[in-house]
């Protein structure tokens, strides 16, 4: 027996011992699952024991000839999760080696996590090709919490004694008294939820790696990021992240007199635009459903017997790969509402949203959901929240019109 068969015996051991220390450590039986896994584990030492040079030939011998402990891909490693789940399948010493920190003990609920290389490479999918979550503030949870408390300036007025929630200056006299005055601040929490996606495959498809690989990552892709920005610009608040549309800061322009349904007017650009916070107008992004755009390119404004045009498409005359409304960039966006709902054009600073997150996706598998119908079941979870950094809207210095870092247009 040689000396890697002997590490691979003493890890497998050394997996038993620590599943069966945490049942001892916990006073209770078994499970039905944990009985399985450690059953698996005795097979695949006992495996090792009598046919060292097939568990060589089974696990080491990759055709892309990795034997430093890694999946050669996606696809791979789930297959070797199947198998090992199979009651006369031998479990791949890697499945071991997949997780990191506090996450590498086995897990109780009969699934492997995903190896984390992975899981890292899919969540980074989600935060390229997305919308509108890589625009906004992202602050990380640590690994002991849940949830994250922030300071915030409790300012809802710029009128005198409003500013910083509180903070006044005066002219004074000589000799006057001074009056004191202070900041004001309150606090916001974001609480993680989850996010989850959930998929059965047959032990068919699981015989074609690439063609699983391609499967589970662009479709989980797609709909956690798409998941991501519906829940910025319209999630509920409960059990998910508060969107925009949804809060107590947006402010909503009123449509124009008469107004035809279902048409956007210039006259409804330039209010909205107004309504914007002066200081968040140069980070802000205009968001539109697609539908809009036939009426932005015939959107002038009258200049005499003339006019020029309000919207300015990508290339040619704006010199930027995107649309744009007074020099700001215009983001077609599927989760934009239907022409004439409100939130079919937002005029919002991403940088006053605030988005919560822990880690990345966490993988598991489990082959017992559906075992009678050969099946395994994936699991992904991504566990966020957001909400808009304002808690109400913001009343100027002079004029009565409120103002926003969150803008929409009223239904017509």
């Amino acid at each position: 027996m040689d000396e890697r068969t002997k590490k691979q015996i003493e890890e497998f051991s050394r997996q038993k011992f620590a599943l069966w220390a945490k049942i001892k450590r916990e006073n209770r039986e078994p499970t039905g699952e944990e009985d399985q896994i450690m059953a698996e584990l005795d097979g695949a030492i006992k495996g090792y024991m009598e046919r060292p040079e097939k568990a060589e030939t089974v696990y080491f011998g990759s055709s892309k000839g990795r034997s430093s402990g890694e999946f050669a891909g996606l696809g791979e490693q789930l297959q070797a999760v199947m198998r090992a789940g199979l009651p006369s399948g031998q479990t791949d010493p890697r499945l071991f080696n997949a997780a990191s920190g506090l996450n590498e003990t086995v897990p109780s609920d009969g699934g492997f996590l995903l190896q984390e290389d992975f899981n890292a490479d899919l969540l980074g999918g989600v935060m390229q090709t997305g919308v509108l979550h890589p625009l906004v503030t992202r602050l990380p949870i640590g690994a002991n919490s849940n949830s994250l408390k922030i300071p915030l300036v409790d300012e809802t007025t710029r009128v005198d004694g409003g500013r910083w929630g509180g903070v006044q200056s005066y002219w004074l006299a000589e000799s006057a008294e001074k009056i004191p005055s202070k900041p004001k601040f309150r606090q916001a929490e974001l609480t993680l939820k989850k996010l989850v996606g959930l998929c059965y495959s047959s032990d068919e498809l699981l015989q074609d790696a690439r063609l699983l690989e391609r499967i589970i990552r662009e479709a989980f892709t797609d709909e956690i990021n798409f998941k991501l920005d519906d829940g910025i610009i319209r999630g509920t608040g409960a059990g998910q992240l508060l969107g925009f549309l949804n809060a107590g800061c947006l402010v909503t322009v009123s449509k124009e007199a008469g107004q035809t349904p279902d048409t956007l007017m210039a006259e409804n650009v330039f209010k909205m635009y107004s309504r914007m916070v002066p200081s968040s107008r140069r980070n802000a992004v205009w968001l539109i459903n697609s539908g809009l755009e036939p009426q932005l390119f015939a959107m002038s404004l009258a200049v005499g017997t003339g006019g020029i045009p309000v919207y300015m498409p990508a290339g040619g005359l704006s010199g930027q790969p995107y649309g744009t409304l007074f020099g700001r960039p215009v983001l077609v966006v599927e989760q934009a509402s239907a022409i004439g709902d409100v939130g079919d054009i937002c005029f919002i600073d991403p940088k006053s949203y605030l988005l919560a997150e822990k880690g990345g996706i966490e993988s598991a598998m489990s082959i017992h959901v559906r075992f009678v119908y050969d099946e395994s079941c994936f699991r992904f979870v991504l566990r966020v929240d957001g909400m808009p950094m304002w808690s109400t809207t913001l009343t100027p210095y002079k004029g009565s019109d409120e103002l926003s870092p969150f803008v929409t247009l009223e239904a017509r």
